[in-house]
């Protein structure tokens, strides 16, 4: 049992840096020499490196509180797991820590399809970036998460 749980922490653990490393990366979209993410547009030019702020548009801002709102449920979702580690009752399930886990899953797959519809494809050289890859590999594994802990109950 207690391999269990250290793997369902570890788990967690590699999901919430997931989540938070494509939510601070600079590297959703990246072409030439840009690169965009949700905060910034990246230029090099003559060697330099010159950033200005993402838009203001409604769509970059939504996926911006999206992926904030991931990281947030994974975070509580972990302190919540360790809460009932040590709190819930013998034969308890982890409904709690279930809940949040699934609920931030969708919160990155609800951004990530949103920059996918409306995100920079005027330019033909640019591609999706790291960041981008990173936050739809964190979806299913928190979807997952979120099902193993549905389904996990407290042993003694």
């Amino acid at each position: 049992m207690l391999l269990i749980l250290l793997g369902v922490l570890i788990l967690h653990l590699i999901i919430l840096v997931l989540l938070f490393v494509s939510t601070a990366a600079n590297a959703w979209t990246v072409g030439g020499s840009s690169s965009t993410d949700l905060w910034y547009n990246c230029l090099t030019t003559n060697g330099g490196y010159h950033c200005r702020p993402a838009s203001n548009e409604d769509w970059i801002q939504a996926v911006q509180a999206l992926m904030v709102l991931s990281v947030l449920f994974c975070f509580f979702s972990l302190i919540a797991f360790v809460y009932q580690l040590f709190r819930l009752v013998k034969g308890g399930r982890f409904f709690f820590t279930a809940i949040f886990q699934i609920l931030a899953s969708l919160f990155v797959m609800c951004g990530a399809i949103i920059y996918t519809v409306m995100g920079p494809q005027g330019d033909s050289s640019a591609s999706y970036g790291y960041a981008y890859v990173l936050a739809w590999v964190a979806f299913p594994l928190c979807l997952i998460s979120g099902l193993i802990y549905i389904v996990l109950r407290k042993r003694e």
